[in-house]
């Protein structure tokens, strides 16, 4: 039932898309943030 109305409903379907935009907006700040510590580690040397 909660799989049905995830899917199938319009406010199932605008939640979908805030979980889903919220992991890709953290996975790219998490890639964003880790290229930066990559770089001021390299600087310090």
């Amino acid at each position: 039932m909660a799989w049905e109305l995830l899917f199938n409903s319009d406010i199932g379907l605008m939640s979908l898309g805030v979980i889903v935009g919220v992991v890709v907006i953290g996975a790219v700040m998490a890639k964003m943030y880790a290229s930066k510590m990559d770089e001021d580690a390299q600087k310090s040397r």
